[in-house]
């Protein structure tokens, strides 16, 4: 089992920036790509960013490229999630998500484990 922890949601204003913080505990070495995820109310979560073990692919969802970067620091089993210029539409529960894979994928139907969830409102 891969127990995964999301810290760094807050309050932030447009064109603020916040980074996100996910910790891996576990199996760890079983959830080699590591994906954020969100969700707003009333809406289905949806894929943001994701990255391979390496470090060598990373994609994002097209609403968020050019804004948000994904890293990770396996030493750490941490995967981060800077956020900049952020919009209102960005305000959700975002959450970190991972499997055993080599290829990134971009459905959350292909992630085996979750985190809890970490807020982000981004106010107008």
């Amino acid at each position: 089992q891969v127990q995964l922890v999301e810290s760094g949601g807050g309050l932030v204003q447009a064109g603020g920036s916040l980074r996100l913080a996910c910790a891996a505990s576990g199996r760890t070495f079983s959830s080699s790509v590591k994906a954020w995820f969100r969700q707003a109310p009333g809406k289905e979560r949806e894929f943001v960013a994701t990255i391979n073990w390496s470090s060598t692919t990373t994609l994002y969802a097209d609403s968020v490229k050019g804004r948000f970067t994904i890293s990770r620091d396996n030493a750490k089993n941490t995967v981060y999630l800077q956020m900049n210029r952020l919009r209102p539409e960005d305000t959700a529960v975002y959450y970190c998500a991972a499997v055993s894979t080599t290829w990134p994928p971009t459905h959350r139907s292909e992630y085996a484990y979750w985190g809890q969830g970490t807020q982000v409102t981004v106010s107008s």
